[in-house]
């Protein structure tokens, strides 16, 4: 890892910085896809394409997609799995070239791309590690970092003391208005906000696990400051917290952003634009993933009404044209034809199918008893492990409830739950499951997928009582229709494993649902079906998920697991609820002990108003004074020892006003939150 001596001063007392604009593009120049230049028709846009298609050797992709990405724009595309959704990303970002169509790009845009999974450029070394790949995107100032070095040491040599400051403060001037002394505490701030803990940051990205490298990519990325970030599933491998970050950070950043993801309250929460990429084209909705649902819904019930009008009137026609085209009124029979004809070649409205989606529905299980769950001094941890993960208070669960479980990734969610069913022993405690009940635990069924199996036989295993016909009929539910049933395990998506998975825990009339990050692999459609079955769902329900949208549609009940403090807390409602009662926390955290004190992590005093005003007042004599520092140094640039000492005063006071300015940002970071 680079020298961290500044930022190791004061980088716990940095925070998140959401409200600074960074403008520097220092990353080299093979960081970057290099693009042909065809400028757009509209100057204010970064990005124009028209009419694109796409194919993969018989497989129409896509076909007559066109669009606009304005400046600072926050779009999402949503659209089934398979639609062709990262196939245009990859057209966009210039790592594609489409069959036909054109794509025109700003002058000199630089396009930052994440892929679902890290791919690697070859000229990128992965043996170094996390830190120096991030230190890559500000390779300018890092060498200016080193010339300004070379030339404080030459300032110590008579004869190129007078060059060396001429050099050095229009250098030292450009250092500091581009980031120059911030940079490695903005690195920090990143991989702390991506979930990376400080002992990670020397790790090589040859030994990270695949999640871990799409972490990586991102924060570099991020840390490019490109034109236009396009990011596809950006949130797959980050945990609540890490997500939360990321969508301040993008709601402040001055760039533009193209998202594809799943996240549904991650969409709300980013973007202004949704782009509905379907078999037909693209169709762009203004507002959140919310504001296109509801449109999106409003405009199939309009479509469908009129198409409902227009069909009565065709059949009507069709009617006259039949009962008159040999009788007395002939020649009125063959004009109404010849305008029927004429109004289903040109003006008739073609309702065009949306793709397929899921249909899934739970049937109505046994009742339990009016007690599912309650524990006693429960404590989770590992059987080989000395101290338990975290305490459990004394829960009790009615029938009838739906729980929803989170924490950080490693919190012990999944060991919770298998602790409840009897999988794991508790470290400490006990816990009674009620009377009557059929325990349907997703993640097991989805573990008890045998990849050698045939879909069909995977469905008979659980429901041999079906005949062939059922079976096939019950699947197509699923999306599984004609050879599809017969495909082996090993061959399905993980979108259509995670179907597979829910169809066979379906069947099996569970009145408690333990589900392990349901939602995982599905697109939006699917969550949707899913959401809508668990809201129907008479039984018990317990969710361990990242899928916020879902959480907040269904809890009742908020369960959060903090491994500081080794406890496991609930919050009665939903995900806003649960948000609200954390903030409400904080506020009085900050309210007993509003005076800020230098500290570091998670204890670090807060700040109000007034600390606020007293570090503007400070930056500002602390600017003022380096400016009189530099005077001096021009007046005195022949008197050697008067030059050193200057220069050594100037580095105390730029490094109080570092500390200074990283103060007021976490400050105002946190007042902004309140």
């Amino acid at each position: 890892m680079a020298d961290q001596t500044f930022a190791s001063t004061f980088i716990d007392l940095v925070g998140i910085i959401a409200q600074r604009q960074w403008t520097w593009k220092t990353a080299p120049a093979d960081s970057w896809e290099t693009l042909g230049y065809n400028a757009p028709q509209d100057p204010m846009s970064l990005i124009q394409a028209r009419d694109l298609s796409k194919s993969y050797g018989i497989q129409d992709v896509l076909q007559g997609v066109t669009l606009v990405i304005p400046r600072q724009a926050r779009i999402a595309m949503v659209g089934p799995n398979g639609i062709g959704k990262s196939t245009l990303l990859r057209l966009l970002a210039g790592l594609e070239t489409p069959d036909s169509g054109e794509i025109n790009r700003a002058r000199n845009i630089q396009i930052g791309y994440l892929p679902q999974e890290a791919i690697f450029s070859e000229n990128i070394d992965t043996s170094v590690s996390v830190w120096d790949y991030c230190e890559v995107a500000f390779a300018d100032l890092i060498q200016q970092q080193t010339r300004l070095n070379e030339l404080e040491q030459a300032m110590s040599d008579p004869q190129a003391v007078e060059e060396a400051m001429r050099q050095y403060g229009p250098l030292q001037e450009r250092f500091e208005r581009e980031g120059g002394y911030t940079y490695q505490a903005r690195i920090q701030q990143v991989l702390h906000g991506l979930g990376f803990t400080a002992d990670e940051f020397n790790h090589p990205l040859s030994l990270l696990s695949g999640g871990e490298l799409t972490r990586a990519q991102l924060a570099h990325l991020l840390l490019l400051d490109p034109d236009l970030l396009i990011l596809d599933e950006p949130t797959n491998h980050l945990d609540i917290e890490a997500v939360e970050w990321l969508e301040g950070w993008l709601r402040d950043w001055a760039g533009a952003v193209l998202i594809v993801s799943h996240d549904r309250y991650f969409l709300d929460r980013v973007v202004e634009t949704v782009w509905d990429l379907q078999a037909r084209g693209l169709e762009a909705y203004s507002g959140n993933y919310s504001a296109y649902a509801h449109q999106r819904s409003e405009r199939l019930a309009l479509l469908e009404k009129r198409y409902k009008a227009q069909k009565q009137h065709i059949e009507k026609e069709k009617d006259f044209i039949q009962r008159n085209i040999a009788g007395q009124k002939t020649r009125q029979a063959q004009g109404r034809r010849k305008l029927l004809e004429r109004f289903l070649d040109e003006e008739a409205l073609s309702l065009s199918p949306e793709q397929r989606t899921a249909r899934i529905e739970f049937s109505a299980p046994e009742r339990s008893g009016d007690i599912v769950l309650r524990t006693y001094d429960l404590e989770i941890g590992h059987a080989d492990a000395d101290e338990a993960l975290f305490a459990v208070p004394d829960l009790i669960l009615h029938r009838g409830e739906r729980v929803a479980l989170i924490g950080p990734n490693g919190a012990g969610k999944t060991t919770f739950l298998r602790t409840l069913l009897g999988e794991i022993p508790p470290k400490s405690g006990e816990v009674d499951l009620g009377a009557s009940l059929q325990v349907g635990y997703f993640e097991q069924a989805h573990a008890g997928l045998v990849t050698e199996q045939r879909v069909f036989d995977s469905i008979v295993e659980v429901a041999p009582y079906l005949k062939d016909g059922e079976a096939r009929s019950y699947l197509a539910q699923f999306l599984f229709t004609g050879d599809d049933v017969f495909k082996h395990i090993e061959v399905l998506s993980g979108g259509e494993r995670a179907k597979l998975a829910l169809a066979r825990l379906i069947l099996e009339g569970a009145n408690l649902l333990l589900l392990d990050e349901p939602t995982n692999h599905l697109d939006i459609p699917s969550q949707e079906a899913l959401q809508q079955a668990l809201d129907v769902f008479p039984g018990t329900v317990m969710l361990v998920s990242h899928d916020r949208y879902l959480i907040e549609a269904l809890a009742e009940q908020v369960w959060v697991i903090s491994p500081d403090e080794k406890s496991l807390q609930v919050t009665s409602g939903g995900y806003s609820a649960y948000v609200e009662h954390r903030q409400s926390q904080r506020a009085a955290e900050r309210r007993k002990d509003p005076e800020p004190r230098r500290q570091s992590g998670r204890n670090a005093r807060k700040f109000s108003k007034v600390d606020m005003q007293k570090l503007e007042t400070r930056i500002e004599t602390l600017e003022t004074e380096l400016g009189s520092i530099t005077v001096e140094m021009d007046l005195f640039k022949g008197d050697v020892e008067k030059v050193i000492a200057l220069g050594e005063r100037y580095a105390k006071v730029e490094q109080a006003l570092d500390e200074a300015l990283a103060l007021w940002e976490r400050a105002e970071r946190e007042l902004s939150s309140t």
